[in-house]
């Protein structure tokens, strides 16, 4: 169930992050899974004894070749029956883009605009959520510093 927050919460386990990278003119980063066949936001499981900024620092190099500023904001929760535990949405700030790395799941970045964003998710897999997810990041974005 996705739920908007402003900060994290604390009665569950934080087993995943997932991130809408934010470039400087506005636009936003996300990813193409090439299992899935979706455009996706950045993330996924923490590993081992991993750090919530750890896991989602990892996570956006693996998949998007993307270092991250420090400051980060969470705007959503996606809480897990089977798991008892959440996925965190964060909004960050990108500070270098690199060479994505070879071997994952991931095959490419795209960047545009929020609407774009809604607009090419709903042509391609129509999934609410992943709508729903934008429209929260680009709510806390236009506050984000």
């Amino acid at each position: 169930m996705l739920k908007k927050i402003d900060k994290l919460p604390m009665d569950k386990r934080i087993a995943g992050v997932h991130c809408v990278p934010l470039l400087e003119d506005g636009s936003i980063v996300m990813v193409w899974d090439k299992d899935e066949q979706v455009l996706t936001t950045i993330g996924g499981r923490i590993e081992g004894n991993e750090s919530i900024e750890e896991a989602l620092n990892r996570e956006a190099m693996e998949e998007a070749g993307i270092i991250l500023e420090s400051n980060r904001k969470p705007f959503a929760s996606w809480y897990w029956d089977e798991t008892d535990t959440y996925t965190i949405y964060f909004v960050a700030r990108v500070d270098q883009m690199q060479e994505i790395p070879e071997g994952f799941e991931k095959t490419g970045r795209v960047t545009f605009n929020f609407e774009t964003a809604r607009q090419i998710v709903t042509k391609v897999e129509g999934r609410a959520e992943r709508i729903q997810i934008l429209t929260y990041a680009e709510e806390a974005a236009k506050t984000f510093k």
